[in-house]
């Protein structure tokens, strides 16, 4: 232990502290900032997941078409009667237009996604008036099978 030094002067006495020469040891956390990035890298990916899992949601939500089966395209060619009177979702490629005739609406030929044989469908003119319909595109379609075995298309949007 270091003796306590005092000096005189004319005004009093200064006092010296006994650890006024040692080396001072502090010790740094190290341990912190990986914690801190830690904690941002979680923030993160739990930020992402969300998002992630927002689009996926929102987009099911959105889906005016989800409660609808898929439109079965083998059983209609088999035997349309017995899908008279259903409503589907079908995914249409247009393969061609058939005609226009005012006040019935736009007659196409389509495939599916699942089947490449074509079908013919009518699009009211209610539905097909904003539509432009071109070889080769896509569309997701509410359908019903009506009397006569005619595919008519309730709504139609572009895929």
């Amino acid at each position: 232990m270091l003796p306590l030094k005092s000096e005189s002067s004319s005004e009093g006495e200064k006092v010296i502290s006994p650890f006024a020469q040692s080396e001072v040891a502090v010790s740094q956390n190290k341990g912190s900032s990986g914690k801190f990035f830690l904690l941002i890298g979680i923030s993160l990916i739990l930020v992402v997941g969300g998002a992630v899992a927002g689009i996926f949601v929102m987009r099911y939500i959105n889906d005016p078409y989800r409660t609808l089966e898929n439109f079965p395209v083998s059983k209609y060619l088999d035997n349309y009667q017995g899908l008279a009177g259903s409503k589907f979702k079908a995914e249409f490629r247009v393969e061609a237009d058939l005609g226009w005739k005012e006040g019935a609406g736009r007659l196409m030929l389509f495939s599916t996604v699942d089947d490449s044989r074509p079908i013919a469908v009518l699009i009211p003119a209610a539905v097909a008036k904003d539509i432009y319909f071109t070889k080769g595109q896509t569309y997701i379609a509410e359908v019903e099978v009506k009397e006569g075995g005619l595919i008519y298309a309730n709504s139609c949007q572009k895929n």
